[in-house]
């Protein structure tokens, strides 16, 4: 086909007379699209300043952009998706630590933030600390002001809650561990818990007046039945939080997270949670996800597809 096609825009609007049209490949549609001939194109204002990139909904991204998104089929060296998905890179950030900022993060931010509202100096309890949301929780928590409890399975990864911000760590395989959470408050318990294991029923164990439970996950196996006496004795909220649906319900809420979360890494409130074992190329995406349903990871586990794989395809 035959097209216009804006590869670099325009100085000023005395260059339009130049533009020229050059042949391109012929668009395949999709199986619920046309191909049309077209016989006719109106002009309109805003081709003006778009030809000068001038235009408020111009592309945000050009060919060699580093960016991250998400979308179903990314196991694989090329994937299609939609600009509103598509988020540019930090400068300082690897591929690999942009792959791991979902879904985690921004689930992590908008709880926080949005569900539960927390507050400057206010306790916050977080389960599974050294998991991917976990870590990110930790981070968003105290960039929030508050003081954090992370609770964890091995003291080591309770040393890894600490590096990333908690202020303290917690054994949950421990069966007092809640008189311990008690103990650090103060007797009084946290404002805040952010559970994606399944422990909400002996959370409300150590939750102060009005406190607010986060439904992350049930990373535990299995969905719990709670004793709703204390939720009423102790004006508990429990709170749900389910990223995904956001976009379908409350698609304003998107923007506002994604720039929450920038923020922070430019203020360098944030650092990526990125799990130190690297799996290089598609044949190890099997061992990361084994590894990661064992328990034998932390933070977030990324593969690496190296550029090499796609090349040598070519």
């Amino acid at each position: 086909m035959r097209a216009i096609q804006v590869s670099k825009y325009l100085e000023g609007p005395e260059h339009i007379e130049n533009l020229t049209p050059i042949t391109l490949p012929d668009p395949e549609p999709k199986s619920d699209q046309y191909l049309i001939g077209i016989r006719a194109a109106a002009t309109n204002f805003f081709d003006i300043l778009q030809v000068q990139g001038k235009y408020q909904g111009k592309l945000k991204y050009k060919v060699g952009d580093r960016v991250f998104g998400a979308s179903q089929g990314s196991y694989a060296t090329k994937i299609c998706t939609t600009e509103d998905l598509l988020h540019k890179i930090p400068d300082s950030w690897t591929f690999e630590d942009a792959a791991g900022l979902y879904v985690t993060v921004p689930t992590s931010y908008a709880a926080l933030t949005i569900r539960a509202n927390v507050k400057e100096k206010e306790w916050v309890l977080v389960h599974a600390g050294a998991g991917g949301v976990g870590l990110a929780a930790i981070q968003v928590a105290k960039a929030l002001g508050a003081k954090v409890i992370a609770t964890a399975g091995t003291e080591n990864k309770l040393k890894l809650c600490n590096s990333f911000g908690a202020d303290y760590g917690v054994l949950y395989n421990d069966k007092s561990w809640t008189q311990e959470v008690l103990k650090l408050t103060g007797g009084r318990g946290v404002d805040v818990v952010y559970d994606p294991v399944g422990l909400v029923d002996l959370s409300m164990k150590c939750i102060n007046w009005n406190g607010r439970i986060l439904v992350i996950g049930f990373a535990g196996g299995s969905i719990e039945k709670v004793a709703l006496n204390r939720v009423l004795l102790k004006n508990i909220s429990l709170v749900g939080i389910h990223w995904g649906a956001y976009k379908k319900f409350e698609s304003q809420q998107i923007d506002p997270v994604w720039r929450g979360i920038f923020s922070l890494i430019e203020q360098g409130k944030f650092k990526p949670t990125v799990y130190g074992d690297r799996f290089i190329g598609l044949e190890n995406v099997g061992k990361a996800l084994k590894a990661l349903g064992n328990r034998e990871t932390w933070g977030k586990v990324v593969v690496s597809i190296p550029e090499e794989e796609e090349r040598a395809k070519l």
